[in-house]
């Protein structure tokens, strides 16, 4: 067997794995045994380090994962916070209010509200630290459901969920108030 023929699958696997995978896993997947999976990741290691590349393969007792090295970290962080402080979009703001109107809820429940696929979406609300992981529904699949933190009460001024506007068209909408106007109320792309 040619290592070189599955050094660039090994690497491929590491890299969508995004966390760490176990050598005997990615062993199996190749039909291959774990000596030879070791082998070529140390391979990749060797092609990194004389690339000069910022990444490298890390060794987790059993596991392996992707990592860029460390004297990266600062420019990573910087990226990364400032990322997590851009405003949020239009698609943004309809998970999280989904999430904030119907908690707990599930991802597959908000892609259901708004029709197209939100797991990037929740996983950046997270990330801001605006929705949090509320527990597992004790369905078939154990879907995560999520509900808002307190630092989205903060974000939008809020107290408490009871501040939320009233949905129009729901039992609670003040009568002659039109949805218009109670749109006007609060507006979440100017508070965040």
């Amino acid at each position: 067997m040619l290592l070189e023929s599955y050094e660039r699958k090994i690497e491929a696997i590491i890299f969508a794995a995004g966390e760490p995978i176990e050598f005997i896993k990615i062993a199996q997947s190749l039909e291959i045994d774990e000596a030879a999976v070791r082998r070529c990741v140390g391979l990749i290691r060797e092609r990194y380090a004389g690339q000069k590349s910022p990444l490298d393969i890390i060794m987790l007792g059993s596991s392996v994962q992707m990592s860029t090295l460390p004297e990266y970290g600062d420019c990573i962080r910087t990226a990364l916070t400032l990322r997590r402080e851009a405003p949020l979009s239009q698609a943004a703001l309809e998970v999280l209010a989904a999430i904030a109107y119907n908690q707990p809820a599930t991802r597959s429940f908000v892609e259901q509200v708004r029709g197209v696929d939100c797991s990037s979406i929740v996983r950046s609300l997270v990330e801001k630290d605006l929705v949090e992981e509320a527990g597992r529904l004790p369905v078939p699949g154990r879907p995560i459901a999520y509900r808002t933190t307190a630092n989205f009460l903060r974000c939008f001024g809020l107290e408490s969920l009871e501040q939320l506007p009233v949905m129009p068209g729901s039992p609670e909408e003040p009568d002659g108030e039109s949805p218009a106007e109670l749109d006007g109320q609060m507006d979440f792309s100017e508070l965040y």
